[in-house]
């Protein structure tokens, strides 16, 4: 099962690229920190302070200002593919396209906190490019 997931952010598609590759940014809407920046064949480690976890992904393919492609491995052993697209179809913004891709066809609950997750990366993102918001991170609530 896949996971996909949609925003449209009013920036173009190179600001949202950097957001998510460049190591001083993405502490301002997704992890707390990022090893280093994102370039095919590295593994990062990202750093969630807030909850005193990381993670490794592996950047499998890169297009500038298109595609982010990356493999990460949960808790469980459960490996994912996580494909983020950018697509600027107009001067209006960019259509940013996560998809998740190694769910288990069992785990509908995974699928759903997973679908949680990826919206409000994404809603944190759209804060911190369009009105400069970066405190929104890290608030998701899970009890």
């Amino acid at each position: 099962m896949n996971n996909v997931t949609k925003i449209k952010i009013l920036k173009t598609a190179d600001e949202v690229f950097e957001a998510f590759v460049d190591p001083e940014k993405i502490g301002n809407f997704w992890f707390s920190s990022s090893s280093e920046r994102w370039e095919r064949g590295k593994t990062i480690t990202l750093r969630y302070d807030e909850y005193d976890a990381q993670g490794d992904i592996k950047i499998i393919e890169i297009e500038r200002n298109q595609k982010i492609v990356f493999e990460w491995v949960y808790d469980n052993g459960e490996g994912h593919i996580v494909t983020i697209r950018l697509r600027q179809p107009d001067n209006a913004g960019t259509i940013v396209e996560v998809t998740e891709e190694g769910f288990n066809e069992h785990d509908i609950s995974g699928l759903l906190d997973n679908k949680e997750g990826w919206v409000y990366m994404l809603t944190c993102l759209k804060g911190y490019l369009e009105f400069g918001v970066n405190r929104l991170r890290a608030a998701l609530v899970h009890e």
